[in-house]
């Protein structure tokens, strides 16, 4: 008998309360792009975070790196909490946590060639000299599945599925733990998103990386992800493992956003959810519950009630009062 006890995957991100607001130019209003977000991220594994363009998912991404600093909340990596690192030190643990951004054209400065781009990381952290710069761009160039001759050629002359993997492969340059992939397939074309989503699990195979995979493409990230994070108007609505989540989604606006996946059988129809209304401003969101002026499920006391993430099955965490299992307290009124 087997008697080995399965561990548990230890932590390499922790995120509690995150909150980032953006001034309204000329008025004492603010954006609520993420509030109060709160999550973890198990070290190799893929966490897929989803939503409608505007929820603030690439706003968490970023805050993660503080490429945007955050208006508050903590956010751990490892032991140590970057939200209060130093300038110095931050730039130190910019080792270990990258980031591959959304638009590959935008994203490689037109005026360097590749062995600059891919080294730019390297010469920063002072790493190795000139020789061993090229040698390990020429590297990082193959394990993209790209010639190392095109080191010596500019940004232009790549189409928009190659420049993407010279961006990953400028992830990679540091040997990072963790890389926040920036929805990293939604410029390209359908077949070229497969092939570059391929290479990111080989890559995370190959080196062991932790991903935030930030995407609006639920087929995409079903496919990649090991748990799912849904946002909803700058919060997490629901969190689960990918299959648990796609197969049983409790919150009802996971299952709007799963009926509109197409289904690739013409002899099978998905019942639709269509949600009436826009998404409100995040600069005055609606009281209670964010989703409520949308939900088809809605009761008055979603206007005073703010649901939290709780527990309603095994590793399945969802907000809303509504759910069989979820049981709101009186204190999270507001």
């Amino acid at each position: 008998m087997n008697t080995a006890i399965k561990q548990q995957p230890s932590e390499l991100v922790r995120v509690r309360h995150l909150v980032k607001h953006f001034p309204v130019e000329n008025s004492a209003d603010v954006v609520r792009a993420v509030d109060d977000v709160s999550f973890d991220i198990f070290s190799g594994e893929t966490l897929g975070l989803v939503g409608e363009s505007g929820c603030g998912k690439s706003t968490v991404g970023r805050c993660l790196l503080r490429l945007y600093e955050p208006t508050s909340g903590e956010v751990w990596f490892e032991d140590q909490n970057i939200a209060d690192l130093p300038g110095r030190e931050m730039q130190a643990l910019r080792r270990e946590m990258q980031i591959i951004f959304q638009d590959p054209y935008a994203s490689l400065n037109p005026r360097l060639k590749i062995l600059s781009i891919i080294s730019e990381p390297l010469k920063i952290h002072g790493i190795g000299d000139k020789a061993s710069q090229r040698e390990k761009v020429a590297d990082l160039l193959t394990k993209v599945g790209l010639d190392p001759d095109y080191m010596y050629r500019y940004p232009h002359e790549f189409s928009g599925g190659q420049r993407q993997r010279i961006g990953i492969a400028r992830a990679l340059a540091l040997n990072p733990k963790l890389i926040i992939c920036d929805e990293p397939v939604s410029a390209l074309d359908v077949s070229v998103q497969a092939q570059v989503v391929n290479l990111l699990q080989d890559l995370q195979a190959e080196f062991g990386l932790t991903y935030l995979f930030i995407s609006h493409g639920l087929a995409v990230v079903e496919h990649i992800s090991n748990r799912v994070a849904v946002m909803y108007l700058g919060k997490i609505v629901e969190i689960a493992e990918a299959k648990e989540l796609y197969e049983s989604p409790q919150h009802p606006y996971t299952q709007a956003l799963l009926s509109a996946i197409p289904v690739p059988d013409p002899k099978k129809k998905r019942e639709r959810i269509v949600l009436q209304g826009d998404v409100p401003t995040p600069i005055n969101p609606p009281s209670g519950c964010r989703f409520r002026t949308r939900c088809p499920i809605a009761i008055p006391e979603c206007a005073r009630v703010v649901p939290d993430l709780r527990e309603v099955a095994p590793g399945h965490l969802a907000a809303c009062i509504r759910i069989e299992g979820y049981e709101h307290a009186p204190s999270a009124e507001r």
